[in-house]
């Protein structure tokens, strides 16, 4: 912009203008916590990014999800909970069964647990 141009606006107009490019321009925060990390599969490659800072956006959230939007979000964290749960579980018991066997502690005398198992069914 030239002077002439510069000269051209009022101070009210400059005033708005630096406000709106302000606002416009993201102003960097420090972080708390600043992870990211990569998981590459065999077919496809993910990030992960987890930011934890103080929030200074100026800007109001969009507004509340609809019910339908809320229900689905609960419906898969819980499913996500449960499942990550199960999966510890199961890691949690394979390994104290591992030790277990290399103990040799016996639970069931004279019987493994494949034959308690089995005797169940």
């Amino acid at each position: 912009m030239t002077e002439a141009e510069r000269s051209s606006f009022s101070k009210d107009q400059l005033d708005c203008i630096r406000s709106l490019l302000r606002s416009a321009i993201p102003q960097p925060s420090p972080k708390l916590v600043d992870l990211r990390f990569d998981i590459d599969l065999l077919l496809s490659r993910f990030y992960v990014v987890l930011f934890v800072g103080k929030d200074r956006r100026r800007q109001r959230r969009s507004p509340v999800p609809r019910l339908l939007t809320r229900i689905g979000n609960v419906t898969i964290a819980i499913v996500l909970l449960i499942g990550i749960n199960l999966l510890f579980s199961v890691c949690l018991f394979i390994f104290l069964y591992l030790v277990k066997s290399a103990l040799s502690i016996d639970l069931f005398k004279g019987t493994h647990l494949i034959d308690q198992i089995n005797r169940f069914r």
